[in-house]
């Protein structure tokens, strides 16, 4: 075996472990609780800024920007949900 194979090969077990640590269920679990987090602390955020601002003025954009990313986060956690399902219904 050359040393180009080798590392391919190596790089291939690598990968392969990494894959099926991603597919545990205690790293799923705490990666969609820090989405969730990460979520509620942009709406808050939004809340914070938001609140600060009197009733007839508009809003800063940073308030709409704050709405877009926990409306991110919790799209990335839905499809986070679904691959994981995907995963347990194949094993």
């Amino acid at each position: 075996m050359t040393v180009d194979e080798h590392t391919t090969s190596r790089l291939e077990v690598d990968m392969s472990t990494q894959q099926e640590s991603a597919k545990s269920p205690e790293l799923m679990t705490a990666l969609c609780r820090e989405l969730v987090r990460l979520a509620r602390h942009e709406e808050e955020l939004a809340a914070n800024e938001a609140a600060r601002v009197p009733y007839w003025r508009v809003c800063p954009p940073s308030v709409d920007g704050h709405r877009a990313a926990a409306a991110a986060l919790r799209a990335d956690l839905a499809r986070l949900e679904s691959q994981a399902r995907e995963w347990e219904r194949a094993s």
